[in-house]
């Protein structure tokens, strides 16, 4: 009797361990696949009072915000920052999925 008591609380232990591992492989799908479809963009942080500015259509040169602070590159593609406004100088490399702090005011993008 005391042995098949042991059985079941190893057997509880064990289906409850496979259902928490079930939960959280579940609740990981979605969020990878979110982040499958959230590709090609550029995110620049300016201030804590200012929302993200989040650039999408990447052809060309943008100029970033006169505030701009760092600059996230969520591309697959290297993406390089430009102390002037028109992209006219040497870039600097920012690879996929990094960031980097922006020059001060007047600073720019491509990819």
């Amino acid at each position: 009797m005391l042995r098949m008591s042991r059985i079941l609380r190893t057997s509880r232990r064990a289906l409850t361990a496979a259902a928490t591992a079930g939960l959280v492989v579940a609740t990981a799908v979605p969020a990878l696949a979110q982040n499958a479809t959230d590709d090609d963009k550029v995110v620049v942080f300016t201030t804590e009072i200012d929302t993200l500015h989040t650039y999408t259509d990447l052809q060309g040169c943008h100029r970033l915000p006169l505030a701009a602070h760092t600059l996230n590159n969520h591309t697959s593609r290297i993406v390089y920052l430009y102390p002037d406004p028109f992209c006219m100088s040497a870039g600097i490399p920012i690879l996929p999925e990094h960031g980097m702090h922006t020059p001060p005011v007047g600073g720019s993008f491509s990819s």
